[in-house]
């Protein structure tokens, strides 16, 4: 009886382990749901049908307007600069205020100019007189005509000779060539200032004009005087009326696009050369213009969209136009409330089986009444 005790004792821990690997197994199992009452049974067709997001075709109204940035621009502005050197004598303006045309603002040392000026003057006296004299003694037969003649080009070198000196004279006087407001000037009386060296800016600011940048695509749209709207940043809620000016005849290779230039009045002075400003140029209003979402267009040499017809999507190419706010319009290839995929599209391939969601999708049919 004792030796039959160990082979008895194996034997039930045998089993334990069996039965508690059994119950291990059957707790880690992962369970298969059932299938949900009603769900077709099998493979059928609509287990293949994909899943995307849709959206209807929209026939809107909208402001057809292209809009750009740019910068304003004086209508007119300079940077006075000495044609001559010399030094500082006086200032006649102070700085940013208003100065007409011809005044003079900045004036040089003009000793030495008005003594060659008078120098000049002196000779051009004694060669008239010169010429005068000859030509009675050209009369009376006492001096050649080659004398008199001589006599009349001395007289045309010291006329000459008067003017080189008054031109001379000039440019010691630096004078506003248009009206407008002066800058901040960068010398003081006294300062010897070069040829060429800077003095002070004028800017015209009656008139600006604003430089932009358009796509090459709106080059047929274009038309000197077409109306424009300009807003800053800097006076929000304010809005000026620009007409368009000119067009560069040159496209930008680089980035493919038309410069442009507008003209707006300020007379009131709320605007400033070298404002950042918003264009926006109007063509007119779109009547019941097709518009899509942009993710619905898949992109290429001919851009389409897929439509959903009777549960399948079909590829379709479009033409497009004008984009408005992740918009897009379609110029040719829909009609108003078609449906097309808008996520969805990688998956795709034309007249596969589609089953829609999102906006567009067709509303479930509501439940029968018992």
């Amino acid at each position: 009886m004792k030796k039959k005790m160990p082979s008895a004792v194996v034997v039930l821990a045998v089993l334990g382990l069996a039965v508690a690997g059994y119950f291990a197994y059957s707790a880690n199992r992962p369970s298969v749901p059932a299938p949900a009452a009603g769900a077709p049974a099998g493979n059928g067709a609509g287990s293949f049908a994909l899943a995307v997001e849709v959206a209807p075709v929209k026939a809107v109204d909208f402001a057809d307007d292209a809009l750009a940035v740019g910068s304003l621009k004086s209508a007119e502005s300079v940077m006075l600069r000495p044609e001559t050197p010399g030094r500082v004598a006086a200032i006649a303006f102070r700085d940013g205020a208003l100065v007409s045309k011809g005044s003079v603002l900045v004036s040089l040392d003009a000793g030495i100019q008005e003594a060659e000026l008078l120098q000049a003057k002196a000779n051009l006296a004694l060669a008239e007189s010169t010429h005068r004299r000859n030509l009675e003694l050209l009369a009376r037969k006492f001096i050649s005509q080659q004398a008199l003649e001589s006599s009349a080009a001395t007289l045309k070198v010291q006329e000459a000779a008067v003017s080189l000196a008054e031109a001379r004279l000039a440019k010691t006087r630096i004078r506003v060539p248009f009206a407008g407001v002066v800058g901040l000037r960068n010398v003081s009386v006294g300062d010897y200032v070069k040829e060429g060296q800077d003095l002070v800016n004028i800017e015209d600011i009656t008139t600006l004009r604003a430089d932009f940048k358009l796509p090459e695509n709106y080059i047929g749209r274009l038309n000197k005087g077409m109306a424009l709207e300009v807003t800053s940043d800097a006076l929000p809620g304010e809005r000026f009326t620009a007409a368009l000016e000119a067009v560069d005849p040159l496209v930008d290779q680089g980035g493919r696009s038309l410069s442009a230039r507008a003209r707006l009045d300020n007379r009131d002075g709320k605007l400033r050369p070298g404002m950042f400003v918003r264009v926006r140029l109007l063509f007119g209003e779109r009547q019941a213009a097709l518009m899509v979402p942009e993710q619905a267009i898949i992109p290429g040499a001919q851009p389409a969209v897929f439509k959903v017809v009777d549960g399948k999507a079909n590829r379709v190419p479009v033409r497009l136009g004008v984009r408005r706010t992740a918009q897009v319009e379609i110029v040719d290839g829909l009609a108003a409330g078609d449906v097309v995929v808008t996520a969805g599209q990688l998956k795709l391939r034309d007249g596969m089986e589609v089953r829609a969601v999102g906006e567009g999708a067709p509303a479930a049919p509501a439940a029968n009444a018992k």
